[in-house]
């Protein structure tokens, strides 16, 4: 009984959700469609077009996902494409030649603008208003995006896909109710009164002009096309079971080997008997482990007086993340207050046989691992099964995720010989000692060069005089450094060979970052993602250069 409440609750939430898209932005380009195809033909074309719309987009929601992962095509591009596809259309709106045109290479799908007289054509009807409606779902489904994101959390909390399927269908049927009634109201003044009947093709390419205008503004002002903020939080379901779940749990390791505990003293399975545990293999400078933490610490402070208890086991990636006082001013910065321990022997990683950062133990209260997840992302699925758990069987929510990945974005990047790769100085490699290295002609994307005297050792390159720099062409968003110093060294940023002044990251202070301790730096902020050189110069000998990582949005 509670499931089936549950359904209805998230089926009704997704009604309203769709209905509520008639005071978004995004639904802007498709309104002058929907009302242009409805001035003509049979009375039954309104009600065809919506039907359609309903029909199609909930197909192309439910698959959208396997569709992507087919095709190879980020959402992004897919959602520039509709964009194309929504200015074409507003011009052939404008333009009667391309108008009628396209109504012949389409066989008057589209039916927009074309004379009054084909309203006895059967297309003109049910059936043409079908097909033109179930055109405008593909081709808005992909710009809905920002708005899809609180039914897509409630699609995979879903436990059958006939439920799942309910609420996108209830969704869009909430989304295609103000869409009919715009269409029929339209359809009535144009048939009644005889100055907007007279002016059909004025008014068709009017709502041309909207059409462009608006994809043009939700173009240049993207975070605009959702009256839903994708970067606040996202609803997630009464839990009710576990997510992903181990089919065969297992006793928690024990925790062996803790050099330091920070922020709790030392902790093991008797002391957390009857809590909820979440171990989180992390380490400071690692961007991925780094991008969780506002999630970690979300459910800290939302959990811990329930019962829930994390538990942050440091294991140190470079030689400098060994030290605690590093570590300790890193849990600072990132004010983290659950406990952390510091794993420098691996003895607790090799325990849970864990490879990678970050990851996810989730621990019942019997003391058994029933849940693991490893690097970002499901963290509604975490969320749920930390609820459930712990017995929290009212709704909540989790804070949406900020990073996007891009399959065309330059991956993370080692500088150190021992997993060095796209380096392109036409020098030779000299391994622990100081050489000389040149820039190339020309640096290919996701490649890299020396210029200037460096030594290169395992895990890092090291300038060994003044002036020694490195250049790196990307592609991203967001580019961050892994950098330290014995001493403080300023660092001098060019991006496209020119100083830094307004796209810059957080650490960069008039086009240079003043590097006093080893951590993740921040050095290159953009709007979106695009290609571009970046050379970091060092003023002095010594500075450390571990590695360069990449995202589409902000950290932290």
């Amino acid at each position: 009984m509670n499931m089936i409440h549950l359904d209805i609750i998230n089926i009704g939430l997704a009604f309203v959700e769709g209905f509520a898209l008639i005071i978004s932005p995004c639904i802007l380009p498709i309104l002058p469609i929907i009302l242009s195809g409805s001035l003509t033909g049979k009375k039954s074309r309104p009600i065809g077009i919506v039907v359609g719309f309903i029909i199609v987009f909930s197909i192309v929601t439910l698959f959208s996902r396997v569709l992507i992962q087919l095709a190879h095509v980020s959402e992004d591009t897919i959602r520039t494409i509709s964009f194309g596809i929504l200015l074409i259309l507003g011009i052939m709106m404008i333009s009667t030649y391309l108008t009628e045109k396209f109504n012949v290479l389409t066989q008057r799908l589209t039916n927009v603008g074309h004379s009054l007289q084909s309203a006895n054509n059967p297309q003109s009807g049910f059936l043409g208003g079908l097909l033109f409606g179930g055109l405008v779902g593909v081709i808005w489904t992909p710009c809905a995006g920002p708005i899809l994101a609180a039914v897509i959390v409630q699609v995979v909390v879903q436990q059958t896909t006939f439920s799942s399927t309910l609420v996108v269908i209830s969704f869009a049927i909430g989304a295609g109710l103000p869409m009919l009634l715009i269409a029929l109201v339209g359809r009535r003044i144009m048939t009644t009164f005889t100055f907007f009947r007279e002016k059909t093709v004025l008014f068709r390419q009017l709502l041309g002009f909207i059409i462009i205008l608006t994809v043009l503004y939700l173009i240049f002002f993207p975070g605009t096309g959702s009256s839903f903020s994708p970067s606040s939080s996202k609803v997630i379901s009464q839990p009710t079971a576990l997510i992903q779940g181990l089919e065969h749990p297992y006793q928690a390791p024990e925790l062996a080997g803790i050099d330091t505990w920070i922020n709790s003293t030392p902790l093991n399975w008797h002391d957390l008997k009857g809590k909820v545990v979440l171990i989180d293999f992390w380490t400071y400078s690692c961007i991925n482990c780094i991008r969780t933490l506002p999630y970690l610490k979300d459910w800290y402070a939302k959990y811990h007086d329930r019962g829930l208890e994390i538990i942050g086991v440091h294991s140190p990636e470079f030689q400098f993340e060994h030290d605690v006082n590093n570590v300790k001013r890193a849990v600072a910065a990132f004010g983290i207050h659950y406990p952390v321990a510091l794993d420098n022997r691996f003895l607790t990683w090799q325990n849970f046989k864990n490879e990678y950062w970050p990851a996810h133990y989730l621990v019942n209260q019997s003391g058994h691992v029933v849940y693991m997840h490893f690097g970002e992302g499901e963290y509604d699925v975490t969320e749920n099964n930390i609820r459930y758990l712990l017995g929290v069987r009212s709704r909540g929510s989790v804070p949406s995720a900020e990073e996007n990945y891009s399959t065309a974005q330059t991956p993370e990047t080692y500088l150190g010989y021992y997993r060095l790769t796209r380096f392109l100085s036409p020098e030779p490699i000299i391994k622990n000692q100081p050489a000389y290295y040149t820039y190339p002609k020309t640096l290919s994307e996701n490649q890299w060069a020396l210029n200037g005297k460096w030594i290169i050792s395992a895990d890092k390159i090291v300038s060994a005089a003044p002036n020694a720099s490195i250049r790196i062409r990307f592609m991203a968003g967001k580019v961050y450094a892994v950098m330290g110093t014995s001493h403080s060294d300023t660092v001098s940023i060019l991006l496209d060979g020119k100083p830094i002044a307004v796209n810059h990251g957080s650490d960069v202070i008039d086009s240079q970052v003043v590097v006093k301790h080893n951590q993740l730096y921040s050095l290159v902020d953009l709007k979106k993602g695009h290609s571009g050189m970046l050379e970091i110069t060092a003023a002095s000998q010594g500075l450390e250069v571990y590695t360069f990582t990449f995202g589409n949005e902000s950290v932290y």
